[in-house]
């Protein structure tokens, strides 16, 4: 980075600043990731300088011939990734990929049944502050008490308000979807079926849970979280969609697609194949049930009755009578990195909520297994406990530093 350095010492500086932050710090929020070098350099390539509006071979400016490459490899790979009909791989990330598909399919007021966000669904699945709650419909299904989905009870809500589009998804809710039955909900109301698997696609790609998009009519997902790629977003389809979709991507909703960040989903894509990717996937499952046996052991609540995917979400303020701000704060402190978060029908506010969602993908990523993580859910348990002591932090804020030395995540990067 000679030239960033010479150029702008600010932005140079709060760069080193940052790698030296990822290298000795825990990621545990559990839609972060580490990306490869390989991606880091088509993310900083020179396509970031080429405009290629439209789509390959039909394109809106001349010179493309190798925008089309990259943009055809990105969509071929992602194909045998996900084994979809049609994969559109432009969308800037999941929300608005999420936006270009309502726009695609609905008009104004159509109904959407998506999941409560304060039960794991996500923003843009239509909590009223979000722009697509204020051009359609949403209604929102919440989970039981035993922490699954009740079908029965989505069935007959489908049944009643008849909605356009039914919505399986989420970004925290910590169990599997029943793929079978939320597409024959949809079949049986006549709506289209749609899943957003932003959190979990790195594990469908690497075969560690099961791929959702035989059932689904649509899918859409992110690029990074457990896929490990650059910040981004892809929409999958059957091909009855594809036109719909693929004019909705460009000109509907988005201009020139970022062709350096397409370069860097190919290069993740390539990735995802590999066999080492499935031994990633599989261990990102396991380390997520060893954490969540320890934080139980450690008389955290677990919502949702456990976890079968990548995170956790504890009630920490029912648990430990703190709020998840300052257990969050609290873990800052020893550079160890979550994120506060509601639990279903939080009593408390988002800003300052009851829960604390905690996620492996990023430390697996740096080659932590079962022994790592017993020892990250003790001090996640003693941070939040001993809060208030500061020399007690300082102790762990360096027991932390010198693991993650141990598990460098970047060898060459300066």
């Amino acid at each position: 980075m000679k030239n960033l350095k010479k150029q702008d010492r600010k932005i140079y500086n709060a760069i080193q600043g940052e790698l030296k932050r990822q290298q000795e710090g825990m990621e545990l929020i559990a839609s972060e990731n580490y990306v490869s070098e390989a991606v880091l350099e088509a993310l900083g390539s020179i396509f970031t300088n080429k405009y290629s509006e439209g789509y390959p071979g039909r394109r809106y400016y001349g010179g493309q011939e190798y925008t089309d490459v990259i943009e055809s490899l990105a969509i071929s790979r992602a194909k045998k990734l996900f084994r979809a009909d049609h994969i559109n791989v432009q969308p800037h990330s999941g929300a608005p990929a999420n936006m270009i598909v309502y726009s695609a399919l609905l008009e104004p007021g159509d109904k959407v049944l998506g999941m409560d966000l304060s039960h794991g669904g996500h923003l843009t699945h239509g909590h009223p502050v979000t722009l697509p709650a204020k051009i359609y419909k949403f209604i929102r299904y919440k989970t039981g008490r035993d922490g699954k989905i009740d079908y029965k009870e989505l069935e007959k809500v489908a049944k009643k308000i008849k909605p356009k589009i039914i919505l399986a998804g989420f970004s925290s809710y910590t169990r599997q979807l029943d793929y079978k039955k939320f597409s024959s909900i949809a079949k049986k109301v006549g709506a289209i079926s749609m899943i957003d698997i932003a959190h979990i696609a790195g594990l469908i790609a690497g075969r560690a849970i099961s791929n959702p998009v035989p059932y689904f009519d649509i899918v859409t997902t992110t690029t990074h979280k457990t896929l490990r790629g650059p910040r981004g977003g892809m929409i999958m389809c059957r091909k009855k969609f594809a036109k719909a979709i693929d004019k909705s991507v460009f000109p509907g909703f988005q201009g020139g697609p970022h062709m350096n960040n397409i370069a860097a989903k190919a290069v993740m894509l390539e990735e995802a194949l590999e066999p080492s990717f499935k031994k990633y996937a599989r261990q990102i499952i396991k380390n997520a049930k060893v954490l969540e046996k320890e934080l139980r052991k450690y008389g955290f609540k677990i919502m949702f009755g456990k976890t079968e995917n990548h995170m956790v979400l504890v009630d920490v303020f029912s648990s430990k009578e703190v709020a998840g701000k300052e257990a969050e704060v609290a873990l800052d402190k020893v550079g160890i990195t979550v994120n506060k978060n509601v639990i279903p029908d939080d009593p408390r506010s988002p800003m300052d909520p009851s829960g604390l969602r905690i996620g492996v993908p990023a430390v697996t990523t740096r080659g932590m297994k079962e022994k790592e993580i017993k020892k990250i859910a003790e001090w996640i348990n003693d941070a939040i406990e001993n809060r208030k002591n500061n020399k007690k932090l300082n102790q762990i804020h360096k027991e932390v530093i010198k693991l993650c030395k141990k598990f460098p995540i970047y060898k060459n990067l300066k």
